[in-house]
């Protein structure tokens, strides 16, 4: 194969002969107060293909993705549509123009029908709507690109792949030829990543153009037609994709080394138990969230937890940290029981928790990086900041946080350093030794290096003899670092496996509930 760190465009590109292309980016560039988020970067989409934008973290596709859809504007270069220049000043002239961007986190409203949802925004409506003729409608468009849905069903009840369905259905609806589609596979389980694969070839047979924006380098190898890679704001590669590349490769062209993500076990024989919970049940406005979960986790030992978002994780961690009071069972760190006795006590016991909600739970977005590491580290009245800087500044070297420094304040980072800066303080230990790790998502929103860096992270606490419970929606990490995996499915435990045994299709069909416990 061609080096492909050598195959930096000088423009937009495709074979000589070929079609001109749908969308192009003509040296575009893009400034923020304090940063470049994009440097003269060419890009091109053909008819009829995917073509994945790849970075890490700050290295600007969300940015270019956004100015091709008009959400943002260059500062210099250009936008095309078909060869001819265009101007985008908001995302209703992309859509105009045939653009729109499917984005990762749904923007529905959960008390309409699919059909009301799919409808919002449109000019062209009268002031009575004939709902059985929207829905045929609805359902025409959506059958036509093998994306099934049923028109009159309320989007509140549907599970998480069918809400996709119904965004890229909205914006077939209004006109879209081109959809961009941010970190598309985030939230989905096996089968309907595989699914919305089927429906994305699809829609680029009927000519449709596909920007995927992922981090997931398998996922991108298979889908993809071309992948541009991007660092620092710059191109650094167009490749094929298809099998004509492969995760290492693209790997390098990210972040400009090897990386390795092994899968990863106990190396060392698992000691006593240091979690124990045991037919733990919690009820919340009258709803069961968790119902009879029993399980341990030993030193040295990691155990995952997955499950697609809203099956009761989040809450599961929350009782195991103290702040939430389970309704009935109990939970024991060393033997020493935590329940209904605050979260206080359960560091005290040598917890450390990483939450889901980055900012609005782990970290004060008004605070510092200096003071949010101090946060359950240190419960003295007065700190003297002098003597911890040295170590701050260690930790944002160590975790590779993008910052101007220890002063930086929270909010300002991005998603991904704001992760950084909780694991940071989580991972480092503080005044009592961590026994306990539990740690929810701990590299979403992260790109491969700093994945690398964090899993390595992990894999040294539990050699170190932490117990650690892993709690996350990515399947790939979870079965790659954990030495027993259970899965979690409205609020019960359905599955349970060795992780060195276990199966992809096995757990996936778990986590959607295809089970006998499961009943779906």
């Amino acid at each position: 194969m061609t080096n492909a760190s050598h195959e930096v465009a000088k423009g937009p590109h495709h074979a000589s002969g070929a079609a001109p292309s749908a969308l192009s980016a003509h040296s575009i560039v893009k400034r923020f107060p304090g940063v470049l988020a994009n440097d003269s970067v060419d890009f091109d989409v053909l008819p009829g293909e995917v073509h994945t934008l790849l970075g890490e973290n700050g290295a600007g596709k969300s940015t270019l993705a956004a100015m091709l859809c008009g959400l943002y504007q260059p500062d210099s270069g250009y936008i095309s549509r078909n060869g001819e220049r265009i101007a985008l000043s908001s995302p209703r002239g992309g859509l105009q123009h045939g653009i729109a961007m499917v984005h990762q986190h749904f923007r529905l409203v959960d008390r309409f029908t699919v059909s009301e949802n799919v409808i919002l925004g449109s000019r062209d409506l009268s002031y009575r709507l004939n709902r059985s003729e929207l829905e045929d409608k609805v359902a025409a468009v959506a059958e036509s690109y093998g994306l099934p849905i049923e028109p009159g069903a309320t989007v509140g009840d549907l599970s998480v792949g069918q809400r996709q369905r119904v965004e890229i259905v909205k914006a077939l609806y209004q006109g879209a030829e081109i959809l961009l589609l941010d970190e598309p596979t985030a939230v989905l389980v096996p089968a309907e990543v595989e699914k919305l694969f089927e429906n994305v070839r699809a829609m680029t047979q009927a000519g449709k153009s596909i920007v995927f924006i992922s981090h997931k380098l398998g996922e991108v190898v298979e889908i993809s037609d071309r992948v541009t890679v991007l660092r620092n704001g710059r191109v650094t590669g167009h490749v094929s994709g298809r099998g004509t590349t492969d995760t290492k490769e693209l790997a390098r062209l990210m972040v400009g080394r090897d990386i390795e993500l092994t899968t990863q076990r106990a190396s060392h024989a698992t000691g006593h138990e240091i979690l124990q919970i045991r037919d733990l049940s919690l009820t919340v406005t009258g709803v069961s969230v968790l119902s009879d979960i029993s399980f341990n986790v030993h030193a040295g030992e990691m155990v995952g937890i997955a499950g697609v978002a809203g099956n009761g994780q989040r809450e599961l961690a929350d009782t195991i940290a103290g702040l939430v009071s389970p309704t009935s069972g109990s939970v024991a760190i060393s033997g020493s029981m935590t329940t209904d006795r605050g979260p206080i006590h359960a560091r005290e016991l040598g917890l450390a928790y990483v939450p889901e909600d980055r900012l609005g739970m782990g970290l004060v977005p008004s605070m510092s990086i200096l003071d949010n590491l101090l946060l359950t580290r240190d419960r003295r009245v007065v700190v003297d900041r002098t003597t911890v800087r040295p170590e701050a500044m260690r930790l944002i070297e160590q975790f590779e946080i993008k910052a101007n420094g220890p002063d930086h304040v929270a909010r300002k980072l991005s998603g991904g350093n704001a992760q950084k800066v909780l694991l940071a303080r989580e991972l480092s230990g503080g005044r009592t030794a961590t026994k306990l790790l539990v740690v929810c998502s701990p590299t979403r929103g992260l790109d491969v290096g700093a994945i690398e860096t964090v899993r390595a992270l992990l894999d040294d606490a539990r050699s170190a003899g932490q117990a650690i419970l892993l709690i996350s929606e990515d399947l790939d990490e979870v079965m790659s670092l954990s030495d027993r995996i259970f899965v979690l499915y409205r609020g019960r435990v359905v599955h349970e496996t060795p992780g060195e045994s276990a199966r992809l299709s096995t757990v996936g069909a778990a986590m959607a509930g295809l089970t006998p416990e499961g009943n779906s």
